[in-house]
């Protein structure tokens, strides 16, 4: 009777601290840029869900996102969300350089930071307790291998996104990728990872060059505008096209056998969702989670598809 009682006793203030843990009030803020394409969006959808879902599993946290359509706009929201008395701060910069600043008035405060998908140029550590991102370079890498392997002489025009450090890191990877084959790259231009501004570029690469093999481009959405541009100008020089991101409707291309979008690189929105997971899990459990979290930039062929395909996602 003792042994029991003794074992009632102890669940009982296990339970207790359990309650008290989850009783517990915190507030993590979250800013993201605005969904002013589709990967973005995929991001605003993904960190509402996960914020309703983290609020559920954790009566005593409030979880605020709040969306910027630029660099300026998002670092007043930091700001906002500073004076709101937020104990964490999740952030996927528009722009991570102009964001610094900002970023770094909430850090010095003692406040726990996760910065997502885009670090500073200068690589600085200090703006920061985790980072969690797709892998950049690897974006790159892959789909240059991808290319030298299936049409190792190809011409190919690449349609960059936005001229920030996750940009070039991509540009590196790839020109890693193709280095040693004799792919020849006929020009580089910023499609800013819009498929409006990617179907323009296309058609001046379609006037400029007579003979195009495969095209590259960092986003899946570009990658719309890019078949459209190609699709308009009927021509059929063009083999393929290699973007990024897994969005359901590249993906369903790659699943249906689509001659034009053959494979697609993975670069999951996500991972907002991730950082957002791991900063309640910090707070709540007092688990260890500073450091660096980085997805692997999985190439999604016909074989594997169907596991990265989510129909209800918005991208």
């Amino acid at each position: 009777m003792r042994k029991l009682m003794l074992g009632l006793a102890v669940a009982a203030v296990t339970v207790a601290g359990t309650a008290y843990a989850q009783d517990k009030k915190f507030t993590i803020g979250v800013s993201i840029p605005a969904a002013d394409h589709g990967w973005t969006s995929g991001v605003v959808f993904h960190a509402e869900r996960i914020a309703k879902k983290l609020m559920e599993e954790h009566p005593g946290l409030n979880v605020i996102v709040k969306t910027s359509p630029d660099a300026a706009s998002q670092a007043n929201a930091v700001q906002d969300l500073d004076t709101q008395g937020i104990d964490a701060l999740v952030i996927l910069p528009s722009d991570p350089d102009p964001l610094v600043n900002a970023i770094k008035e909430v850090k010095a405060k003692g406040k726990y930071v996760a910065l997502v998908d885009r670090a500073p140029s200068t690589n600085d550590d200090s703006v920061r307790d985790l980072y969690v991102a797709g892998n950049n370079p690897a974006l790159g890498e892959v789909a240059g291998k991808y290319i030298a392997a299936q049409t190792p002489d190809a011409e190919v025009v690449i349609i960059r996104g936005l001229p920030i450090p996750i940009d070039q890191q991509r540009q590196d990877g790839f020109d890693k990728g193709i280095a040693g084959s004799k792919v020849k790259v006929l020009d580089r231009q910023y499609g800013n990872w819009n498929r409006d501004d990617a179907f323009k570029v296309m058609q001046d690469y379609l006037t400029k060059y007579p003979k195009i093999d495969v095209v590259w481009c960092q986003d899946d959405d570009m990658a719309v505008g890019v078949l459209q541009a190609i699709e308009q100008a009927k021509r059929t020089d063009i083999k393929y096209v290699v973007a990024g991101a897994g969005s359901k409707d590249m993906v369903k291309k790659v699943m249906d056998g689509d001659k034009m979008i053959p494979v697609d690189v993975l670069y999951p929105p996500a991972m907002v969702g991730t950082a957002m997971e791991l900063t309640a899990a910090g707070l709540y459990d007092q688990v260890p989670v500073r450091g660096t979290f980085v997805l692997d930039a999985t190439l999604v062929t016909k074989d594997n598809a169907k596991d990265f395909y989510f129909p209800d996602s918005p991208f």
